[in-house]
């Protein structure tokens, strides 16, 4: 006979049924292929370089498209600006009408003319524009005897993002990348949550447990459900989380890599607690049903519980936010975001990790109690309340 602990069997039945279901193997490829699309689909459609044709009358407008040209391939390597020759400046206005050049640099006396088919050229009138007057900047500097950065002296403003500089990273990734996480949590927690309970539901509409609980103690039963669950749910949180890192450095998301990680190294124990907490609850919910009609009823508390924290969550801000940020399960849905905004301390994570370990431990008690009395029970479904009454005999 098997000398394994009776838990590690039914943990690594739990596993090997999940992973042979078509359902859940097709539902974590769609959603990896969902994340790709979502990381890669906007850079490919975003990804066409700049290339511009302006048409020029002598040698003085095509040295400025060529210090264009310079510019845009320090930016990117496959963007360009190329001068096309023409005779003047009528052949240089039909060049532009007739759609040959995407613009016309013509230069007069202590002036210049730049022609376009429509009212704004976008960028590049940005970029002709400015080396204009760079290059007469740079001009009259030689002529009075100076130099540009003598004139320019005092002058210039330097942007410092003071979120990078903390740790941070720009708001609007923080918060879709927070987003994904409370995501993340609430649909495992959901869907992993409901497995647990049906299994357990299932076992007991074929009178298996019956059988089972006659060679397992039922603690045995409850441990390798939930950690067999648990490893599901980390692995394909796992896997997710490593197939994004590699999707955003290839993308210009990978600016946000720095503060992910780190982000990433609080939210795996936040999860990995805030699942354990759930799912004996989860358990004991499958084991007040006796049918699988009466799934709905044993589970809707906490799901519902599980609704409210997760949209309080997300919409929550100032000082609601931050002590909601402390409350076990809702920190798994919080903090994380804090932590990717820069609005942590330490002390802040720590001490959330604290209080999830104590509700862990408290509702794993509670959940085992429940399944316990509850498991044998097959007459209809329980109450909560009246679950606990029962003796777990």
């Amino acid at each position: 006979m098997s000398t394994r602990a009776p838990w590690t069997l039914v943990a690594a039945r739990e596993i090997q049924v999940k992973l042979t279901d078509k359902n859940f193997l097709i539902g974590t490829g769609l959603t990896i292929l969902l994340l790709l699309a979502v990381l890669v689909v906007p850079s490919l459609l975003g990804s066409s370089s700049p290339d511009y044709d302006v048409a020029v009358t002598d040698d003085r407008g095509a040295a400025v498209v060529a210090e264009v040209d310079d510019t845009l391939r320090a930016e990117d390597e496959e963007a360009s600006a190329t001068a096309v020759e023409v005779a003047d400046r009528d052949a240089a206005e039909s060049a532009v009408l007739e759609g040959d050049v995407d613009a016309a640099l013509v230069a007069g006396d202590g002036t210049w003319e730049l022609l376009s088919d429509g009212p704004d050229l976008g960028a590049l009138q940005g970029l002709l524009s400015e080396q204009v007057r760079a290059d007469a900047l740079a001009d009259n500097a030689r002529s009075a005897g100076t130099t540009v950065e003598a004139l320019t002296a005092g002058s210039e403003v330097a942007v410092v993002d003071v979120g990078q500089e903390e740790g941070g990273m720009p708001p609007v990734i923080a918060y879709v990348l927070g987003f994904a996480f409370a995501g993340l949590f609430y649909f495992a927690a959901i869907m992993f949550g409901m497995q647990i309970a049906n299994s357990v539901v299932e076992e007991k509409q074929s009178r298996i447990i019956e059988i089972l609980a006659a060679k397992i103690p039922t603690r045995q039963l409850l441990l390798g459900k939930v950690l067999g669950n648990t490893v599901l749910a980390f692995g394909q949180l796992a896997l997710i989380a490593a197939v994004s890192l590699v999707g955003m450095t290839f993308v210009d998301l990978d600016v946000a890599l720095p503060g992910l990680v780190g982000a990433i190294a609080w939210y795996l124990p936040f999860f990995l607690l805030g699942f354990l907490a759930l799912a004996c609850v989860w358990a004991a919910a499958g084991a007040l049903a006796s049918r699988t009609e009466d799934l709905q009823q044993t589970t809707m508390p906490l799901t519902m519980v599980l609704v409210v924290l997760f949209i309080a969550g997300v919409n929550l801000e100032g000082t609601a936010r931050q002590v909601f940020s402390f409350l076990p399960v809702a920190s798994t849905l919080v903090m994380p975001m804090r932590i990717l905004e820069g609005d942590t301390q330490l002390w802040e994570p720590v001490l959330a990790l604290v209080l999830v370990v104590v509700f862990c431990a408290l509702t794993i008690t509670l959940g085992s109690r429940l399944y316990e009395r509850a498991l044998l029970h097959t007459s209809g479904s329980l109450s909560w309340r009246r679950a606990m009454a029962l003796s777990k005999d």
